[in-house]
């Protein structure tokens, strides 16, 4: 996977792909996906949503720029795969997912994995952020948003880094915003599709529901 899906589509931050190397892909998805777990796929997860495809993954955590002690927001904690990566780095992680269910799951997940200490999971509005808890050196949005969530630039430290999916369910932009300062520096990062972000900043039920994001029935995935 390290090799033919990550350096050999320009990963290049050894960080990043020493971690994704680290982290068994496999505890992240059901027993019966676990033969797929390295596929260059997203695969799905509880709740009707996914764990991204491993490339995404280690775009979306370059784009980030990490490094040990850093305090990162993850908006969407799902299987609690891409925290996983992160705590590998070393940072230190506060994960906010909207469904209960995935968040205890992927709190014993880490736990059992040993990276409970580097990740706390929290249930939530993630599209709000957490103020209380920030300001944060990045942020990490793992579902598609109609606009960059305005919540959450102002989160970020002098200097941070904001990496979230924006656009229509047809399809998204991977989007990196940069705080210098009192402005925001906004980059165009590539396609990509995600599962929708619900909440007060991203996509309501009905918009979802409206949407053309469909769901097959048998797997629980999101699809455009």
């Amino acid at each position: 996977m390290v090799d033919r899906q990550l350096r050999a589509r320009g990963i290049v931050d050894e960080r990043v792909l020493t971690a994704m190397a680290a982290v068994p892909r496999e505890r992240f998805v059901a027993a019966d996906l676990a033969s797929q777990a390295y596929a260059d796929d997203a695969l799905p997860i509880a709740a009707g949503q996914s764990i991204s495809q491993p490339y995404m993954v280690g775009r979306m955590t370059e784009l980030l720029h990490p490094r040990p002690g850093m305090r990162v927001l993850e908006v969407g904690t799902g299987s609690g795969y891409q925290a996983a990566v992160l705590a590998r780095i070393g940072c230190h992680v506060i994960s906010v997912e909207r469904h209960r269910p995935l968040a205890d799951a992927a709190r014993d997940r880490l736990d059992v994995l040993g990276l409970s200490g580097s990740v706390t999971v929290v249930v939530g509005d993630g599209s709000v952020g957490r103020p209380e808890d920030g300001p944060f050196d990045a942020i990490v949005v793992t579902a598609a948003a109609p606009a960059v969530p305005a919540p959450l630039p102002g989160q970020l430290v002098d200097g941070g880094r904001l990496v979230v999916p924006v656009g229509p369910p047809s399809r998204q932009e991977l989007i990196l915003v940069t705080r210098l300062g009192d402005t925001f520096e906004r980059l165009d990062c590539g396609p990509c599709v995600f599962v929708p972000l619900l909440g007060e900043a991203g996509f309501s039920d009905a918009e979802a529901e409206r949407g053309r994001w469909v769901r097959r029935r048998a797997r629980g995935q999101w699809l455009v």
